[in-house]
């Protein structure tokens, strides 16, 4: 899937940044087309290294407003979880507003194994991987945060958890007005569902840092199977654990018996899916639903590529509001105004 936020570089200008940042010539240089807004490339350096260059999109083309600084947010998470044994890719340099270059960058080391979503699996080790996904997660959450919630490069903070989602869930919104996202249902719906069920947030009390964009994807994998590295970390927040069982269970729901909840649990991780954390979860899936579909509005996704995950993002919107609404008859509306 191609996307316009992505930069084109020349040959030269990738020879330009290989010898800015590591000090050593460029041999060859291979574009990576997977992911959805930075442009990637997989460099050979002269020294025998591989590397992994991830730049930025133009800083002067509008983006969804959480995504503003995205290669700042992954930097911080790299600093910060590859210390806490999450298994990643070595952080090697990171350019901020570089002159030659107008824009951010980051220098990865590459990975040799191959993503999870191109690796076929038997049931048990799909279960395995899962289970293993869930324990790195327990490692992540337990990274301790500064007590602000929501996006701090991007502005969209909070002291609470609910006052972090609520400015993100706004500027979401304001974002598919911006964009003229077709919707299952009006803005001023969403937001007033979202609104009144937001009293559960409140038992969210200290901030986690959350990837929030743990699909197979973004897990990879080695030759026994094992996890080699999670990456793609642009996404993160700090705020609700919780949040980040959405991604690895998309268009689904998250079982009891999910071995990514035990996997979490074995490592210490808490997480209890009673009556305000399956709202929490409702809460977390009609954002990503959103982020989902509005974000077609800067990237002009082909729609041959796109259209199918428009009509699943639709319908799971649709779905979760329908939670909310089951919520409000069941409990009613609590949150405070």
């Amino acid at each position: 899937m191609d996307s316009r936020t992505k930069r084109r570089l020349s040959p030269a200008q990738l020879g330009e940044i290989a010898r800015d940042a590591l000090g050593c010539g460029l041999t060859s240089s291979e574009e990576l087309t997977d992911g959805f807004a930075n442009a990637v490339w997989r460099l050979r350096l002269d020294d025998g290294r591989q590397v992994v260059l991830k730049v930025g999109p133009p800083p002067d083309l509008r983006m969804l407003t959480y995504e503003r600084h995205l290669l700042r947010t992954e930097a911080m998470v790299y600093h910060l979880a590859k210390p806490a044994g999450l298994p990643m890719p070595d952080l090697l340099r990171a350019s901020f507003d570089d002159p030659a270059l107008g824009g951010d960058y980051l220098v990865l080391s590459a990975l040799d194994g191959n993503s999870w979503s191109d690796t076929p699996l038997g049931p048990a080790e799909e279960n395995a991987v899962r289970f293993e996904l869930g324990r790195h997660l327990a490692r992540l959450h337990a990274i301790p945060g500064t007590g602000v919630f929501g996006y701090p490069y991007a502005g969209l903070t909070g002291r609470t958890w609910r006052d972090a989602f609520l400015v993100m869930m706004g500027a979401v919104l304001d974002d598919a007005v911006h964009y003229n996202t077709r919707l299952p249902t009006t803005i001023v719906e969403i937001a007033g569902l979202v609104h009144r069920n937001t009293h559960v947030l409140d038992e969210v009390v200290t901030p986690a840092l959350v990837h929030f964009d743990v699909w197979p994807g973004n897990v990879f994998l080695d030759g026994d199977r094992r996890i080699q590295a999670v990456i793609d970390f642009e996404r993160a927040f700090w705020g609700d654990p919780l949040a980040d069982f959405v991604t690895p269970t998309l268009f689904g729901e998250l079982r009891e018996d999910d071995p990514l909840l035990v996997g979490y649990r074995a490592e210490g991780g808490e997480a209890d899916l009673g009556d305000g954390a399956r709202i929490r979860l409702a809460l977390y899936r009609v954002y990503l639903y959103l982020i989902m579909l509005v974000e077609d509005g800067p990237r002009q996704y082909p729609e041959e590529s796109y259209g199918r995950i428009r009509d699943l993002s639709t319908r799971s919107l649709a779905s979760c509001l329908d939670t909310l609404r089951a919520g409000l008859r069941q409990h009613g509306p609590h949150a405070r105004v």
